[in-house]
């Protein structure tokens, strides 16, 4: 049986995520069919078809399937779910609000977050913030199956040349409308997709301080900004830069964290980061415990003299 990924796109490229969701269906199973459901999006779908490893794309075109509402989209994987011994999605917030509801609807268990397949009916997961690792089986004729980015390395976003299929889009549900979305727009990479993430604490003490000490040093290393839950809390950023369990995950290749205690509701987000520095001018802070290079400084002496080196 195949693998169905269901594709989180822009209705004109597919998400990172995606493609490291597909690097976990193959390891499930030997064919991987994607599913693009949207409105305008043809152009996805011929991104979709160009990603290596993909045997066939699965269009479906509906006005309901505009905007992403999850009992829409939940409809239209139900309607294509048959013949898959595997349906998985990115584990964020699009794909955590669909899967429980193809999960219920189909009587079978969710895999949530998995890191590592083992096997077609075997999976490794983090729990308990990330501090264990869990090995569980599924005895379920069909697994749905979250998948947590960071764990797997994603496909090649080009190379493929998969049939384009075009399926029937589904009625709306009825019962929920998109009522509207504010879009924060930035210059800077996107927070999950960044190789470089620069990311600050409660120990910066303010808004303004958090503007003034990150973001030159995230526009000098052209990375991405984040911030703890702590410092989101305090009102020093906004949610969408939250880095933790609450929050985003990320692994970039270097993660930079300034004025962050380490919490494990903060590391459970971050370290499976390649490179980890911590500048913390306290010298028994956790986040010192899981950095590969920490500097035990004030930040806001050190980071303006790290300046002047870059």
């Amino acid at each position: 049986m195949a693998a169905l990924v269901v594709a989180e796109h822009d209705n004109v490229s597919i998400s990172p995520a995606t493609l490291s969701t597909i690097a976990a269906a193959r390891a499930c199973d030997g064919e991987v069919h994607l599913l693009v459901a949207g409105s305008g999006a043809d152009e996805a779908a011929r991104a979709a078809s160009r990603i290596g490893g993909v045997a066939r794309v699965l269009h479906a075109e509906g006005p309901c399937l505009a905007d992403g509402l999850a009992e829409n989209v939940a409809a239209q994987v139900l309607a294509v779910a048959g013949g898959y011994g595997h349906i998985l999605f990115p584990a964020n917030a699009g794909g955590k609000s669909v899967a429980p509801r193809v999960a219920a609807k189909l009587d079978v268990s969710q895999l949530s977050d998995i890191v590592r397949v083992e096997s077609s009916d075997t999976f490794e997961r983090p729990i308990y913030a990330g501090n264990a690792l869990a090995t569980v089986q599924s005895g379920d004729p069909v697994k749905v199956i979250t998948v947590r980015a960071t764990g797997f390395d994603p496909v090649a976003a080009t190379g493929g040349d998969a049939r384009i299929e075009s399926v029937p889009a589904v009625s709306g549900y009825g019962r929920s409308r998109f009522a509207g979305r504010e879009v924060s727009g930035s210059d800077r990479p996107d927070l999950t997709a960044a190789k470089i993430v620069v990311s600050g604490g409660r120990g910066l003490g303010s808004a303004d301080r958090f503007k003034d000490v990150i973001g030159p040093l995230a526009d000098k290393l052209g990375a991405a900004i984040g911030a703890s839950r702590a410092a989101v809390d305090a009102g020093y950023a906004p949610h969408d830069l939250q880095v933790g369990q609450t929050g985003k995950v990320v692994a970039p290749q270097l993660y930079i964290a300034t004025g962050i205690s380490g919490a494990i509701q903060h590391l459970a987000g971050m370290k499976d980061s390649k490179v980890i520095v911590a500048i913390n001018r306290d010298g028994e802070a956790p986040i010192f415990g899981v950095a590969d290079y920490g500097l035990e400084a004030d930040l806001f002496e050190a980071v303006p003299e790290l300046l002047t080196r870059l």
